[in-house]
């Protein structure tokens, strides 16, 4: 099983509200690789996917800085864990202040969403 789903897989008939995609970035990719194992070790998200390197331009301490080597993180899992996942995340971030990001997955495959519901906690 992979976090990839296709178009074919896509299940049209209903809203997926209950699941959440979080995102952030990080520094490196050995950052990267190693939250993502304690995020799904911790069964707060069923699925990290690892993205990079993109580069980012931002407005800090009043000058615009450039990264041009982060990764970006993508974590699959209910919208009842956004919240602990993001706090697990912020507590583990070697950022000062790290993107944290939640999007609703408004739709998906059922399978894919019913394989998520199973690998994160029940709690």
């Amino acid at each position: 099983m992979t976090c990839a789903s296709t178009s074919a897989d896509r299940d049209t008939g209903g809203m997926s509200s209950d699941f959440v995609q979080l995102q952030t970035t990080v520094d490196s990719r050995e950052a990267g690789d190693d939250l993502a194992l304690r995020i799904v070790e911790a069964e707060l998200a069923a699925c990290v996917q690892v993205l990079g390197p993109i580069g980012s331009t931002y407005r800090w301490d009043g000058e615009i800085e450039s990264a041009t080597a982060e990764w970006l993180l993508l974590m699959k899992t209910t919208r009842r864990l956004a919240e602990p996942l993001s706090e697990f995340v912020r507590d583990r971030h070697p950022y000062d202040v790290p993107e944290l990001i939640a999007l609703p997955i408004i739709d998906g495959s059922s399978d894919y969403l019913d394989w998520v519901q199973a690998q994160v906690r029940s709690e």
